[in-house]
């Protein structure tokens, strides 16, 4: 896939950019626990700025629906920004209106301003063309950097392009290049491991891996439903149970299950670990992580293969003792020689816990992008900027 990049526009000189990111970092109490989305973004912010361009920063922050909510607003992510560029960041608190016209108006070559989180208006989501019109009106050029809201209509991600001259920022251009390894490459063997709880999200991405790679490992509750559709005893574990005929079709040689697994009575960090084959599992137990033999199992696959890509956790992630085959695998990969793409919020919270992070060829700031991504589908973020 060819797009258009910021690279190829030659004079930025004097140009004001609206620039579209995901900052949207996870918060407690109005301070941000994890700036892993800011730093993804600084290499395309810098290089605006080293072409002598202003940018204009579009964000969101969690879902507001459309209504101003104090402890979504994008100050504390201004704050950091300024913080890891050395370089102030003016904050505005409104999307648009007489006060971000008039700041925009005014920015000198080499300044950055965030307008306020763009979901605080309540045409954002509707990808509404007015909203993208007005915003359009600030800016020379639109960058589009934000990966992970690519898979959603909305007016600062698809509307906005037909009204600007439109480009890939740096890291929409790495999670392309990527992630369409993934699909396209030709190296074998190759592998995916699809893990998190619901079959639901992740069965069209299954589906379209098992035509594209050597192997796809499962855990995570959505092995459940491969159990049921083999008939075996899964007591009360989390099950989609509409899901399971789904399951049953897609039991092919490629697609590796879990031969044993750890059971609990109750999900609890106090509950005893039980490991046992995955086919004798009683019904007052619940599946809770993969066990030491499938670790091992996939293990082997992992160490013989050329590429991984791997999303969602394998076990019960919020409790220690049921994300030891997760740390494991991770391990296993973060070793070895192969390729490592890896995605999603809780998979990249696990490799940044243990310290791994930088063993991994490429970590993508997409969850729900980057499986749509993987599904084979054009997002509707990146396809105005394919090139035609």
């Amino acid at each position: 896939m060819k797009i258009r990049s910021i690279k190829s526009t030659k004079d930025l000189k004097g140009k004001k950019v609206l620039l579209r990111v995901d900052f949207n970092v996870p918060l407690k109490k109005g301070k941000i626990i994890d700036d892993f989305r800011i730093k993804s973004g600084l290499p395309t912010i810098k290089y605006l700025l080293n072409k002598g361009a202003a940018v204009i920063i579009l964000n969101h922050l969690g879902r507001p629906k459309g209504k101003v909510t104090a402890e979504l607003s994008n100050k504390p992510v201004s704050q950091r920004l300024s913080k890891l560029l050395k370089k102030k960041v003016i904050q505005l608190d409104e999307v648009v209106g007489a006060k971000s016209s008039k700041t925009v108006k005014s920015l000198k070559l080499g300044q950055i301003v965030m307008l306020e989180n763009v979901r605080f208006h309540h045409r954002e989501e509707k990808n509404c063309k007015r909203l993208a019109r007005t915003l359009a009106s600030y800016a020379d050029l639109f960058v589009n950097d934000a990966f992970a809201v690519c898979h959603r209509k909305a007016s600062s991600v698809s509307a906005i392009t037909e009204y600007l001259p439109s480009y890939a920022g740096l890291l929409l251009e790495s999670e392309i290049e990527n992630l369409s390894k993934v699909l396209e490459s030709k190296v074998k063997p190759k592998v995916a491991i699809i893990g998190g709880a619901k079959l639901e999200t992740k069965v069209k991405v299954i589906t379209n891996l098992l035509k594209k790679m050597d192997y796809v490992l499962v855990g995570g509750a959505i092995a459940n439903n491969f159990f049921k559709a083999k008939g075996y005893e899964v007591g009360k574990s989390l099950v989609d149970d509409e899901y399971v005929p789904v399951a049953k079709k897609l039991l092919k040689n490629k697609l590796i299950i879990p031969e044993d697994v750890a059971v609990a009575k109750k999900i609890s960090a106090k509950s005893k670990s039980i490991v046992k084959p995955a086919n004798q599992v009683n019904q007052s137990e619940i599946i809770l992580d993969i066990g030491p033999k499938s670790v091992k199992k996939f293990t082997t696959i992992i160490k013989k293969s050329k590429m991984v890509v791997w999303n969602g956790p394998l076990g019960y992630f919020e409790i220690a003792k049921f994300k030891k085959a997760s740390s494991q695998i991770a391990k296993a990969i973060a070793g070895s020689k192969t390729e490592s793409i890896i995605g999603g919020g809780e998979t990249v919270q696990l490799i940044e816990g243990l310290g791994l992070k930088n063993k991994f060829s490429f970590v993508s700031t997409g969850g729900g992008a980057m499986l749509e991504f993987l599904e084979g589908k054009m997002l509707p973020g990146i396809r105005p900027l394919v090139k035609r």
